[in-house]
Parts: structure tokens; sequence; C-alpha cells
């Protein structure tokens, strides 16, 4: 058991390692240069040799292999560096932006795993076959909605045509129920259709047999039999997608006009504010290896058969 932990926080580590490698090279290779953006203006009146001191204060004249290496021990010990932009730590932007998105991303996912139960409950327990699929085809339109359609299609619906929600001056709760449920719906698809499958799938295993025999009802069979079952490989594709959540709904917050991870890395890539971009690609993978070796550790405590590998293998 110790080995397998050991091993997943490796290939966690592994994978933090290439994204931010494959991030700074890429971000490094992008056309521009966000100090020129900045501080080459005319109302500024800097010459070449002030604008050259100021890339020489961000390091940016250093060699790429020099500033591959400074960033690595920066980001180590908790440095982000600042934005060339806004003038401050990369840190506090990512903080005060950060909170947004975390409620955005977490109602969202709730909200969609809502969704996806109910779907899959109603088509277990549909009496009709042309009702079941029906139902079985709501995930494949959810997931097949443009978001930024879905959410200019709510906008119009709940806050001009009905006036429940309004867009303009909303309050705090009142902002996040039209992106929450735009996010919802189309996360809400995957996790509807795997559900399904892994019911119809589990339907057939032997012991769902044996119960029926002993007279158990469809729906007892469903709740006490069926559900914990499949569930469990659910949660693999459910840390996925919470991970990209947390990586900043950045087609959401834009219709919206949230001011969160997405907004940031929008204003960021117009800026072309490369410590920034750096920070949320590195937090957005940290989130996302996080949440799915969280969902890999768990995976032994819900299901026992692993227990009894892995302690094999150890």
């Amino acid at each position: 058991m110790s080995r397998y932990v050991i091993g997943r926080i490796g290939q966690a580590a592994l994978v933090l390692w290439a994204a931010f490698t494959v991030s700074f090279i890429l971000l490094q290779a992008l056309p521009g240069d966000a100090i020129l953006i900045k501080f080459l203006n005319f109302e500024l009146g800097l010459g070449p040799e002030q604008i050259a001191d100021i890339r020489a204060s961000y390091g940016a004249d250093s060699p790429l292999l020099v500033q591959y290496v400074h960033t690595v021990i920066s980001f180590l010990t908790g440095n982000y560096g600042y934005s060339i932009h806004a003038g401050v730590p990369v840190g506090d932007l990512i903080l005060a932006n950060l909170p947004q998105t975390l409620w955005l991303a977490t109602l969202g996912f709730l909200l969609s795993l809502v969704l996806a139960i109910t779907l899959a409950a109603l088509s277990a327990l549909s009496p009709f076959s042309w009702l079941r699929s029906l139902i079985q085809s709501i995930p494949a339109l959810f997931i097949s909605t443009p978001v930024f359609w879905l959410g200019i299609l709510l906008i119009q619906v709940f806050s001009f045509q009905l006036k429940l929600i309004p867009i303009i001056n909303p309050g705090p709760w009142q902002a996040l129920i039209l992106p929450v449920l735009t996010l919802a719906v189309p996360i809400s698809a995957p996790l509807a259709q795997i559900l399904m499958r892994n019911i119809d799938h589990v339907l057939t295993e032997p012991f769902v047999a044996v119960a029926r025999a002993k007279g158990a009802s469809h729906r007892w069979v469903l709740w006490k039999h069926v559900a914990k079952n499949a569930v469990l490989p659910t949660l693999t594709i459910a840390g996925i997608l919470f991970g990209e959540l947390l990586a900043g709904a950045v087609v959401t917050e834009a219709v919206f006009g949230l001011n969160g991870l997405g907004g940031l890395t929008q204003r960021s890539v117009n800026d072309q504010d490369i410590a920034v971009l750096q920070a949320i690609v590195v937090f957005s993978a940290a989130a996302f290896v996080l949440i799915n070796l969280t969902v890999d550790l768990l995976y032994p405590v819900f299901d026992p058969r692993l227990r009894v590998k892995q302690g094999a293998v150890a």
C-alpha cells in the first residue's frame, strides 16, 4: 500500500514538472513583449536605456535556461514573481481572483452531480423504453451545447425576458446562479453518461440476478446493490471534470463579466503577462493533479478488492 501511495505521489510530481516545463517553453515562444507593451509608451517618456534597466530588473534579459532555473527555484519557494502589467506580486493576483472561481467551480460541480444522478435515476427507473431512450439522449444534447451560447441564452431568458435574475448590479449570490447553471449543464453530461452505462453494466451482474431471485424489488436492488458499484468508476471522471473547473472557466467568466481566474487569464493573455500566465498554468495543473491524486487514493477505501491487490503488490 505504501508503495502505491509513493508511486502515485511521484507520478503527480512528474506531471507538475512536465506542465511547468512545457508551459514555460510555450509562453516564452509567444510573439510580442509584455515589457514593451506596458512601458514603450510616449506618455511615459522612457528611453531605450531605461527600458533595458526595467528588463534587467525582471530578469528578462537573462538566457532562457537561467530564467527557467530561476523560475523553478522561485516557484518551489512560493515566489511567483511580479505582474508586469499590474505591478504587484502574482500570488496576490491569484489569491484575489481565486475565491470567485472556487465558488463558481464548486457550485457548478455540485449542481452537475445533482443533474447527472437525477438523469441516471430517471433512466434506470423509467417503466417505458421510449422514455428511457429519451432520457439517455439528454446528456448528448447537454454536451453538444456551446457554453457561450448557453450563457447568453440564460441571460436572455431569465434576465431580460422573465426578469428573475438581474444581470446589472446583482447580489453576490444572484451573480452566481446563471454562471453555475451554465457550467453545470455541459459538465453533467459525461457524468450522466458514465453513470447510465455503469448502471446498465452492473444490472447484468450475477449478484443482481440473485437479489432479484430472492424477491427484491427493482428500486431496492438499484439502491442497495447497483448504486455503490456504479458510482465507483465515476469517481475518476468526476475528479478530472472538477479539476478542469478549478482551472478557471474562462468562457463563462467572460460571458458574465466575473472577476475570477478565467478573467485574469484573459487579461494576462491580452497583456502577454508571462509571469501571471505561468502561475495560473501551474496552479491549474496542481489543482488538477491533487484532485485526481485524492481520487486515486480514495479508490481502495471504497473498493476492498483494490486493497487486496495493492497489498499483494506491496
